[in-house]
């Protein structure tokens, strides 16, 4: 393989059988279990990344079905995100996403930055009520549960909501171990079609593990759950702070 031939080819790892295939990504019937509740301040303050603001101490947990995905098939994942400004303007930082399938792992950490490892959750509909779990290993480690389909949503506000920017620290370290990479990325969900828009009574419960620590942000008081049923586009990102430049 001669260095032309590298070149063209490279785009992802390994290069003989890359892990997925170059974005953008569409998704169809992406499905979202949302449950935002109020946590403790100080904790919230020690994971976000400046130059990002917090207004309040509010986090987003949520599972996400993806059963028709460009290139990844399907798979499901599940996170905390943390709604943010960015130079005054409303957004959601990527705090944690657990999901159980090798290939979206690979992409997101690699292209944007997400803070993806692999575990087991899982979404569906138990009777009247939408559940979604988080397993790490042989231990539940969230459990989120929403009366189904009770009040619909207005759907141009829910479009609004999911067309906010995102942000991901993107860190990537060198061959000597010290940071190649470490930046704070934006990136969009474009071409959104809202389906469906639900809300309804929600709880939301978490548990300690070491190495997936979702409840270091507590949760103090479940304020509101959503389940959306959407088609839309995970753009590529853009870097909008590079910590290294200093």
């Amino acid at each position: 393989m001669n260095i032309d031939e590298i070149m063209t080819r490279a785009f992802a790892m390994p290069i003989t059988s890359p892990a997925f295939p170059p974005g953008p990504y569409r998704f169809v019937d992406r499905e979202f279990l949302i449950v935002t509740y109020r946590t403790d301040p100080d904790a919230l303050r020690a994971v976000v990344p400046e130059p990002l603001e917090i207004d309040e101490p509010i986090v987003k947990y949520e599972f996400i079905r993806m059963p028709d995905s460009t290139g990844f098939g399907d798979y499901t994942e599940s996170g905390q995100v943390i709604p943010v400004r960015y130079q005054g303007r409303k957004g959601g930082f990527v705090h944690s996403m657990y999901l159980d399938d090798e290939g979206p792992i690979a992409a997101g950490r690699e292209l944007w930055g997400f803070p993806k490892k692999l575990a087991c959750p899982q979404l569906r509909v138990e009777k009247d009520t939408l559940l979604g779990t988080l397993d790490y290993g042989p231990m539940r480690i969230a459990t989120a549960t929403m009366g189904f389909k009770y009040e619909a949503l207005d759907h141009a506000r829910v479009h609004a909501a999911l067309t906010e920017p995102n942000y991901l620290l993107k860190i990537i370290p060198h061959v000597d171990g010290k940071p190649r990479i470490c930046e704070l990325v934006q990136y969009f969900l474009k071409d959104v079609t809202v389906k469906g828009a639900w809300t309804g009574p929600a709880a939301l419960e978490l548990a300690h593990h070491a190495l997936a620590p979702v409840a270091r942000l507590p949760v103090l008081e479940v304020l509101s759950g959503t389940h959306l049923l959407t088609d839309l586009t995970l753009d590529l990102g853009t870097v909008v702070h590079d910590y290294l430049a200093r």
